[in-house]
């Protein structure tokens, strides 16, 4: 009897050393950064992006087992409603406790990650290999007309966990990884100008002789970044007379000159310096970007008149419409 009584006292604590405790604890975490996205993105479509560490680290443990009583709580909050900009503009987002759009986190709101059969069970928290961290995942909220420039947010992620970390013989709980702390994680994105520009085609119809062809009014209308002060630029065309010179259309070995100046005068609308128009010259609403809504910029196009009258044919140029910052 003592004999079988020491054997078994050997063999239950050779059991208990063989067990690995599971322990979690909270890390500096990994930010989030949607990266660099235009202005008309941002304002159109949702954006997505995660970190693979979102600030609670756990090591694994040899035998583990979530259990419904299992709980991996975190609580985020902030002093702002979303990414803030240089300007105060404010970009909204979601959180997300999976990839997918079913598990939101509210703000201010205690968000489980589970126990068995949550998210902590199916991401391997504590069932290794290794550390597991828990990831977090955002979704822009499209919508937001913004200056560019770099928005950011810093959340509070209140950490909190209550799990079995081991199991023994018989499914027994060696005991339990109780805890708490407080991790800062930033959220970022940086906003870069863009622009819609909206040109139709000059034409200037048929006439037998140069002097018969009249003069075309038109309009662009360009919508750019809010805030945004531009200058918008037309090339010399495919075909120009020297730099700077009569833009020429051709047909063959033929060719016809033309030009095109800005509004209603007769100052060539061109691609560099004081021959590109700003912003603020236009005709609607002249000043900088709006973001929504378009600035329109007018022109007039003629044929030159002082040139011999080329051969019959069809004759055509392309030119390019450029906005600098």
């Amino acid at each position: 009897m003592p004999m079988r009584g020491k054997s078994w006292l050997g063999v239950l604590g050779a059991l208990f050393a063989g067990q690995a405790m599971a322990a979690c604890s909270v890390v500096t975490t990994a930010p989030v950064s949607f990266g660099s996205i235009s202005s008309m993105t941002v304002r159109t479509a949702a954006q997505a992006s995660s970190t693979a560490n979102s600030g609670l680290s756990c090591t694994s443990a040899l035998i583990s087992v979530l259990v419904s009583s299992d709980h991996f709580y975190a609580t985020i909050t902030s002093s702002k409603t979303g990414m803030v900009g240089p300007t105060g503009d404010v970009i909204g987002y979601t959180l997300y406790g999976t990839n997918s759009t079913s598990f939101p986190i509210t703000r201010g709101t205690q968000f489980d990650f589970g126990g068995a059969g949550g998210i902590a069970q199916s991401i391997g928290l504590i069932a290794g290999p290794g550390s597991k961290n828990v990831p977090l995942y955002v979704s822009s909220i499209a919508g937001s007309n913004v200056a560019a420039g770099l928005y950011s947010e810093t959340l509070n992620i209140a950490w909190s966990w209550n799990y079995c970390s081991g199991v023994g013989i018989g499914g027994i709980c060696l005991g339990r990884d109780i805890g708490s702390g407080t991790a800062a994680l930033t959220v970022s994105m940086t906003v870069t100008n863009d622009c819609q520009i909206t040109a139709p085609n000059i034409s200037f119809g048929s006439a037998p002789v140069v002097s018969g062809f009249a003069t075309v009014t038109g309009q662009t209308s360009i919508s750019c970044t809010k805030g945004s002060a531009y200058s918008v630029g037309l090339s010399d065309g495919q075909n120009p007379l020297g730099v700077g010179g009569r833009r020429r259309m051709v047909s063959g070995s033929n060719y016809l000159a033309y030009d095109i100046f800005k509004s209603a005068g007769t100052t060539r609308w061109g691609s560099v310096g004081a021959a590109r128009r700003a912003s603020s010259t236009a005709e609607v609403n002249p000043g900088n970007g709006l973001g929504i809504g378009s600035q329109v910029f007018n022109y007039n196009a003629r044929i030159y008149t002082d040139q011999p009258t080329p051969s019959a044919g069809t004759y055509l140029d392309n030119v390019v419409l450029d906005v600098g910052f």
